[in-house]
């Protein structure tokens, strides 16, 4: 197992060594959807990351526990516990029941998850599945002093636990700022101060998912949900805890309170955090009318859009930006990752087409598998990967055009490297062409160009290489017979 591998952490503001708390074992627990709309793309963008992190992990052989869970309760429209619970609300304006919303969007995610070729996590826990462990919770937070009720909802009292711990501890936020930019409690507000935080709410006569308590009948704040389920499939303090930016300064914040208040210790020794999405440059959001769907991307169907791409381009142009890095959508970036995406694919065909030759290599490969895993043991860095690999594209076209002899030992070496860190790493498949009905549709097209070759029809010949040029695949002959591959 290479033990080289570093990480930055948001907790410590740092890049860091990566020591699992029980080697080989690693847990990781990473905030999921909230599943009463499609799943946006700043999402999408957090887990195929995560699977990217995911991925290498089980490369280097650690077993990774990797939880992600559903929240499908408890998630109001406002993070100071106020509006609308998201589901109760479009239950009501679609007519259905909350659950009927749960599902609807829950498979909608799995089906966005597998066209990006994510793999699925260890367990895939739902925040209504786990009420009594919720429950539960609250109630040892309250038996230490650090939550109080006020007419049967229950709320983190957030002054008692600043005196004790450091609240701002993951963002380093300064509490007097905090407080400055939250507004004054009114009279009829229930909080004992400005930054508590909801752990159990009860239900309004109108509201619908609700669950008994021993404080009322009512349903969990959306904090207490994550601290829970991670406590229950990765221990009270665990690896990995993972999410986008955006859940830092609040979620995540709460989530570790809780946990301290809860077990006396910090819930993950490692906090990461994907950064946001831009379009053009601006920040991707609803209100901006420049946010897009996934769908809507793979169609080219949002105005914005001048075309659409396939799944797989788009996994590429994200692992082409660093996790921790902005990603901008524009259409210059898309196609460009598109057009590399298909050269990189591209060299994949032809690498199991590659003869070794006598003559001893002309490139290391060595040195090229050293420099991959020397950019994935630096905090994940896919970008870097991604250009080594298009060294590893430049080595395998030159083989394959007669200009570099690669002799069988390196010639294999580059397989293994190519499949590990292609299709094993970054989880890329071919989503163009790829299929055994291709492949066979493409010997049949050649074979009629041998008879026309045969029979000296030498015009058929040209126009049957000028179609399949126009349509981009390009015929080499060669000794072994007429090769092809897309360009």
């Amino acid at each position: 197992m290479d033990n080289q591998l570093v990480l930055y952490n948001t907790i410590t503001r740092k890049k860091e060594k990566f020591e699992p708390l029980n080697p080989p074992f690693v847990g990781m627990y990473v905030c999921g959807p909230t599943v009463y709309s499609d799943v946006h793309l700043g999402n999408c963008r957090t887990f195929v990351s995560f699977d990217l992190i995911f991925r290498y992990l089980l490369h280097l052989g650690y077993k990774v526990r990797y939880v992600r869970n559903i929240t499908d309760a408890g998630h109001l429209e406002g993070d100071n516990d106020e509006g609308d619970d998201k589901f109760s609300k479009k239950a009501k304006l679609e007519r259905l029941e909350p659950m009927e919303i749960v599902q609807k969007y829950t498979l909608g995610f799995h089906e966005v998850m597998r066209l990006f070729n994510t793999l699925p996590p260890s367990i895939e826990p739902t925040a209504t599945g786990h009420i009594s462990e919720q429950i539960e919770m609250v109630k040892k937070i309250i038996a230490h002093g650090y939550a109080y009720e006020v007419n049967g909802t229950v709320y983190f009292d957030v002054e008692k636990y600043v005196q004790d711990h450091d609240y701002t501890i993951l963002t380093n936020r300064k509490l007097d700022d905090l407080l400055n930019n939250t507004r004054e409690l009114n009279g009829q507000d229930e909080k004992r101060g400005r930054l508590d935080f909801a752990l159990w709410i009860k239900a309004k006569p109108e509201h619908i998912m609700r669950w008994p308590s021993p404080w009322s009948v009512g349903f969990p704040g959306w904090h207490i949900e994550c601290s829970a389920m991670s406590s229950k499939y990765l221990g009270e303090q665990f690896d990995i805890h993972g999410g986008g930016m955006d859940l830092a300064a609040t979620h995540h914040t709460n989530e570790i309170a809780q946990s301290q208040a809860c077990n006396h210790t910090q819930p993950a020794k490692y906090w990461m955090h994907t950064n946001m999405l831009t379009v053009n440059g601006a920040r991707m959001s609803k209100s901006a009318g420049n946010g897009f769907l996934p769908h809507e991307l793979f169609s080219g169907s949002h105005l914005l859009l001048n075309r659409g791409y396939s799944p797989m381009a788009v996994r590429f142009f994200m692992l082409q930006a660093h996790y921790r890095s902005t990603l901008d959508f524009s259409n210059e970036a898309l196609d460009a990752a598109d057009k590399g995406y298909k050269r990189l694919m591209n060299a994949m065909a032809l690498l199991p087409k590659l003869k070794a030759t006598a003559q001893k290599a002309d490139v290391d490969i060595e040195g090229l598998r050293q420099r991959c895993y020397a950019a994935m043991n630096d905090d994940f860095n896919s970008p870097i990967l991604i250009a080594e690999l298009f060294e590893a594209v430049r080595i395998i076209n030159s083989s394959y055009d007669g200009k570099l002899a690669i002799d069988a030992a390196s010639l294999e070496q580059l397989r293994v490297l190519m499949q590990q860190f292609v299709y094993d790493v970054l989880g890329l498949v071919d989503d163009n062409t790829g299929s055994d009905d291709f492949d066979k549709l493409m010997a049949v097209v050649i074979a009629l160009r041998n008879e026309a070759k045969q029979n000296k029809d030498y015009a058929m010949s040209d126009r049957i290489r000028e179609g399949l040029s126009a349509m981009g695949i390009q015929l080499k002959d060669s000794k072994e017979g007429t090769l092809w591959n897309k360009i």
